[in-house]
């Protein structure tokens, strides 16, 4: 699976929040003071984005040939469409 740095970036964050989401609702039932709640929340969010990148990078890391591959599939297909866009030019 391939995703784009945005991609990935969105995919972190929305599991971050999802995490966090979740921490805020088991905190909320114990009888904590709002403020150790709310920076409980955030600490498990922040640790999952960190966590989900390294993870990720760590399978990028492991699957060097795969990436090697598509970033030259994308040098390829950069080509062509330079190649179209000129054709598109001259009227061919």
């Amino acid at each position: 699976m391939y995703l784009s740095m945005r991609g990935l970036v969105i995919r972190h964050i929305s599991v971050a929040f999802i995490n966090g989401a979740i921490t805020l609702m088991i905190l909320l039932i114990a009888p904590l003071g709002l403020a150790a709640v709310i920076t409980n929340t955030v600490l498990i969010m922040a640790s999952t984005l960190l966590s989900s990148a390294m993870v990720d990078g760590i399978v990028r890391f492991l699957t060097p040939g795969q990436v090697k591959i598509l970033e030259e599939v994308q040098r390829q297909e950069a080509k062509l469409r330079q190649t179209e866009k000129v054709d598109e030019i001259e009227g061919r």
